[in-house]
């Protein structure tokens, strides 16, 4: 049987191609009544799932967990270093060699950018990526472009803009590499200090990816789709006081976005950059977006276990 999704790994959403991340939408959407429970899975019983989550985490964490025991496995794993031998000076690699002995595949999330990718290089079971520094966060990228779909039925023909910290950002740097796969308008939003990497730039050009840059979300706002809001992410910071200066730089409330054709979008958690009385309206996405981790995170755990049997 051919294999149409054949990672071995999910590191970085580099690794992906639009097959790939259609595929894995498409396997999601067979999961959600899995994922909400009407109906019943037995597909990975017996297997077990590595959480080595070095950085606190609460739904990706918990996503992966539900995930994975929806599809009958199980889980084992800690939550922050110190819960772990590494705070008795165990080194990772000995850390991660261990967990191999214990799992079928691996969910690394840990303060720093390349982490994921070298527990990869030493191990023989499958590793998946769920947040490293301000690097790559692959699985909420496949889990906003299915929030993205589902409301619009689509990916193309869109206008979505990036708002917040692009700098620090992990999951946008991800979700950018992956829109630049379909035909979308991207408007990245940031204030002077924290704009998209260079380097994210240079490869969406190279693909001749159309983006536009400002720091004033008025510029876009009367026409965008999609608003992906971000914190700005005072753990990044090697300076308190820059952080100071320009936390709150945007703030989403009702008033902005009233009578506007959008939907709005984020990561979470928030810290104030989305006013709550925009919580029952009907723009907002994010409390669905993160249910939406569920099953893809399910099919993502499906494919990559299977494919290493």
């Amino acid at each position: 049987m051919i294999k149409i999704f054949d990672l071995t790994d999910v590191i970085s959403i580099k690794d992906f191609q639009k097959k790939d991340i259609q595929y894995i939408l498409k396997k999601a959407e067979n999961l959600e009544k899995v994922a909400k429970s009407e109906e019943y899975s037995d597909e990975l019983a017996g297997k077990i799932l590595g959480m080595m989550f070095f950085e606190p985490s609460t739904r990706t964490r918990l996503s992966f967990e539900t995930g994975m025991k929806r599809l009958g496995g199980s889980c084992v794993g800690f939550d922050g270093s110190v819960a772990s031998s590494v705070s008795k000076g165990e080194n990772l690699a000995d850390t991660s060699k261990m967990f191999e002995a214990y799992s079928d595949a691996l969910v690394i999330r840990h303060d720093l950018e390349g982490v994921a990718k070298f527990i990869s290089d030493i191990v023989d079971v499958p590793v998946i990526n769920a947040g490293d520094g301000a690097g790559q966060h692959p699985t909420q990228t496949l889990l906003d472009i299915y929030t993205i779909k589902r409301r619009f039925d689509k990916i193309k023909d869109l206008n979505i803009a990036l708002v917040g910290d692009l700098k620090y950002g992990r999951t946008v740097h991800s979700l950018a590499y992956a829109l630049g796969m379909f035909d979308v308008q991207m408007s990245f939003v940031a204030p002077d200090e924290l704009k998209m990497p260079k380097e994210t730039l240079h490869d969406l050009e190279k693909d001749n990816v159309k983006f536009y840059q400002t720091n004033n979300l008025k510029d876009v706002i009367d026409d965008v789709d999609v608003l992906y809001v971000t914190r700005i992410q005072k753990e990044r910071f090697p300076d308190e006081e820059e952080y100071s200066k320009i936390k709150g730089a945007y703030l989403i409330n009702h008033h902005l976005i009233k009578g506007k054709d959008l939907i709005v979008m984020h990561p979470l958690p928030r810290v104030g950059e989305i006013s709550t009385d925009v919580d029952n309206t009907k723009y907002n996405k994010y409390f669905e977006q993160a249910f939406y981790g569920v099953p893809v995170r399910m099919a993502i755990l499906k494919n990559i276990i299977k494919n290493k049997i």
